[in-house]
């Protein structure tokens, strides 16, 4: 196991989707490992690395509330893309207002986390790539509030304020006792990129932590 971290996540909305809904945006109870994962390299990737998530604490109340966003129907596609990358001179561009849809989603509410979590060195990683380096890398990314890209709860108009935790004595207990919340997504397994597969496993909250260490994942 590589050195770990704990940030504290939080945000005034959330939608983790689940995807089994096909039209409207129905949220799960908590946030998602791999949400939780993409938050965390929103601060730091590199491909010598890869983040696991360990555990999640729910700092507060599980609550939603309705809400209806503005979505496309569409897709530029690649093949359109690539075509102006080789020199057509074709208009390249998405008419929102044309493909615009407006959906309901039931999303959550006021969202407070802390995720425990841990990076492990890949089998790109170079002769000059330590786990010291890195871990020291991403303290300082999170300790400056430095980020790749802007850290989302789900979607990207829900930003997530992410801080470091340092101390452990600063974690608040959480509200929630134990709460099964059924089957959740894992992660995306893209070892075969022509068949992405979803992975699954049973989310059970014990006294408000889900504990990632010692998982059964199905497909």
């Amino acid at each position: 196991m590589g050195y770990g971290i704990k940030i504290r996540v939080s945000g005034d909305y959330a939608l983790f989707t689940r995807p089994e809904m096909k039209v409207e945006r129905v949220s799960y109870d908590i946030i998602t490992p791999s949400a939780a994962r993409g938050i965390i390299e929103a601060v730091y990737w590199k491909p010598a690395i890869r983040w696991v998530i360990d555990k999640i604490h729910v700092l507060k109340e599980i609550e939603f509330t309705n809400i209806r966003r503005n979505e496309v129907s569409e897709k530029i596609s690649e093949s359109e893309a690539r075509q102006r990358m080789n020199g057509s001179s074709e208009p390249f561009y998405l008419s929102t207002t044309d493909a615009r849809q407006q959906r309901a989603a039931l999303v959550l509410k006021n969202v407070d986390y802390i995720i425990e979590a841990h990076f492990e060195m890949t089998d790109k990683a170079g002769a000059e790539d330590t786990v010291e380096k890195h871990y020291n890398i991403v303290l300082r990314r999170l300790r400056k509030g430095q980020q790749f890209h802007a850290p989302c709860l789900g979607t990207r108009e829900f930003g997530a304020k992410v801080e470091l935790i340092e101390d452990d004595t600063s974690i608040p207990p959480s509200p929630l006792g134990n709460l099964e919340l059924g089957w959740m997504l894992y992660d995306l397994d893209f070892s075969d990129s022509e068949d992405i597969t979803p992975k699954f496993f049973r989310a059970i909250l014990k006294n408000g932590v889900l504990d990632l260490t010692n998982l059964e994942v199905r497909q």
